[in-house]
């Protein structure tokens, strides 16, 4: 997908000359479900009793994921930010596992002579699933184009960009607005992140940097208390992820203490999709009833103002090699190469 809005901007004079958004996919009808989840789990053990399970999942929304639609509202907000402030590149979507899929899109791309595009994934965090993966499917997408596809670079990580941040607090405050202003200061704050195993989260920064930034959002709002938990895990079950699970937390919550009110956040996700609103808005929504709590969710950054401004931020500043690369919180600019280790 490419907006003609740009189609006719002179990026001759630039070291690159093109935007890519780089994302999951999701189905957008019931007939759209198996096939998706086929393409998610490719390469994969997972037994089929546990696809129809998750296919269940999106039935309940009609068969519609609300990531896509998610992404066309960021992609028009980024043509606007572009447009407005430049750089005037054209802007490209591509799909890790559903329409419009890279392959495609890598294809047009070098149909209409784009050589040398940066690319922002929707993932704010380093870890294989959601740094390495996209880059390997980024270079299968480009092998099976050939040697016309053009060269594809990601832009950094931004879980501690100021622009991320901000506006991570921004949804986070709309939700504890939800609250009544005498009970705002005993509500629980709980953020939440992809489970993924701990043999893999060994190997990178993903905890390190999911617990920066939930320190960061909460200093922001002038939050002392807060917690992050996982949700979504999937593995086999003898294997250790990321504990604890959302659902176990808030039991234990109940357990100890019970506060009125909770409010989650989900962080570690930048659009809302089925393993938002699936393991969030109706299991931790039905379970929080169950147990006499006030559940409020927050929304993710999707195409919040600030955050559109952040993608264009980091767009020039690798255009310019700006030498001021923002970051909040002790960890700094994270490099422009992903550090995760791949598997080839």
């Amino acid at each position: 997908m490419t907006d003609e809005s740009h189609s006719g901007a002179d990026t001759s004079s630039l070291p690159y000359d093109a935007f890519l958004l780089v994302s999951f996919g999701g189905p957008e009808g019931s007939d759209d479900v198996l096939p998706f989840l086929e393409n998610v789990v490719r390469g994969k053990q997972v037994p089929p009793e546990r696809l129809l399970e998750v296919a269940r999942h999106y039935e309940l929304f009609g068969g519609v994921s609300p990531i896509n639609a998610q992404n066309r509202a960021l992609l028009v907000a980024l043509v606007n930010e572009f447009n407005a402030h430049g750089p005037a590149l054209p802007v490209y979507w591509g799909n890790r596992n559903w329409h419009p899929l890279l392959p495609e899109v890598v294809g047009q791309m070098a149909d209409d002579g784009i050589r040398h595009a940066l690319a922002l994934v929707t993932s704010a965090f380093g870890s294989y699933p959601g740094c390495c993966q996209y880059l390997q499917d980024i270079a299968r997408a480009r092998a099976e184009v050939g040697a016309a596809a053009p060269r594809i670079d990601k832009l950094r990580l931004f879980y501690n960009h100021p622009g991320f941040i901000e506006a991570m607090a921004d949804r986070v405050w709309d939700a504890l607005e939800a609250i009544p202003a005498e009970r705002r200061a005993d509500a629980r704050l709980i953020y939440t992140a992809h489970s993924i195993p701990v043999s893999m989260a060994c190997d990178c920064s993903y905890e390190k940097q999911l617990g920066e930034a939930c320190g960061l959002v909460s200093q922001r709002l002038g939050r002392a208390e807060w917690r992050l938990v996982y949700q979504n895990r999937s593995g086999p079950p003898g294997e250790p992820w990321l504990e604890p699970d959302v659902r176990d937390y808030l039991r234990a919550l109940a357990a100890h203490g019970k506060p009125r009110d909770v409010v989650l956040v989900p962080l570690g996700f930048l659009c809302e999709h089925m393993e938002i609103v699936y393991d969030l808005d109706v299991e931790a929504h039905k379970l929080c009833e169950e147990l006499g709590m006030n559940l409020v969710r927050a929304g993710v950054v999707g195409n919040h103002p600030r955050f559109v401004r952040m993608i264009r931020e980091l767009v020039v500043e690798r255009i310019e090699h700006n030498s001021v690369r923002p970051a909040l919180g002790a960890q700094g600019p994270a490099p422009d190469q992903c550090q995760s280790p791949t598997a080839e």
